[in-house]
């Protein structure tokens, strides 16, 4: 059922769901980009990320935010937007209430919701953020990071800038009982246009990293 209509808090929301045939297999939701620069749940990024984590035995959701697609509402500066990751989050997990893994993987704005809904929920076991917007949203709310994860950006990204990125890195590797893992894809901007060059090495990555934590079974 890859196409799939859930209730969320102003209403419908869109996404597209693929599952695993094992009912304990490790679930991932994914969040993508800004909705009024034209982000959606079928952003290049946002795509890749989802077979990604399929292929790596997870059961994946992913979904438009409100306002966008076929999904209700209209945008809520991030507020609204973490509720709707909430609500997703709900569903998937009644969906699969076997599932001992729960991972959050975003991109852009997609990555700042994705950090806040690690705060809400302690059963989040790993997160991936993508090109974290760290030089225009505060991301001070992670003190402390309650989960382990992975920060990946390109070295030219001029939409989040690689200093700002390393700076956010470097407060979170401050604090204790976590680990922070930091990669950035030389010469990718903020999308990863060149698939072959910066859009496959950052996924390789990501599923390296992925795979690495699901065999260590670490926070």
């Amino acid at each position: 059922m890859p196409e799939l209509i859930f209730p969320g808090p102003e209403g419908r929301l869109e996404g597209r769901y693929h599952a695993q045939p094992i009912p304990d297999a490790p679930i991932a939701i994914i969040l993508h980009p800004h909705p009024q620069y034209g982000g959606t749940m079928n952003n290049r990024v946002v795509y890749n990320l989802h077979y990604a984590f399929h292929r790596m035995g997870f059961t994946v959701m992913r979904f438009n935010f409100r306002g966008v697609g076929r999904s209700q509402g209209e945008f809520d500066q991030g507020i609204g937007e973490l509720s709707d990751a909430a609500a997703a989050l709900d569903y998937l997990q009644a969906m699969n209430p076997n599932s001992k893994h729960c991972w959050v993987a975003g991109f852009s704005f997609g990555a700042w919701i994705g950090m806040q809904l690690l705060m809400r929920r302690p059963e989040i076991t790993g997160f991936i953020s993508v090109a974290p917007p760290a030089n225009m949203y505060d991301f001070s709310f992670l003190a402390p990071c309650p989960s382990s994860g992975l920060i990946i950006n390109g070295s030219a990204d001029r939409v989040a800038p690689p200093k700002d990125t390393n700076t956010l890195v470097s407060k979170l590797r401050e604090q204790k009982g976590i680990t922070v893992t930091h990669e950035e894809i030389e010469g990718a901007d903020h999308f990863f246009r060149d698939d072959e060059v910066h859009m496959k090495p950052m996924i390789d990555k990501v599923q390296g990293y992925v795979r690495r934590r699901l065999t260590e079974n670490t926070r």
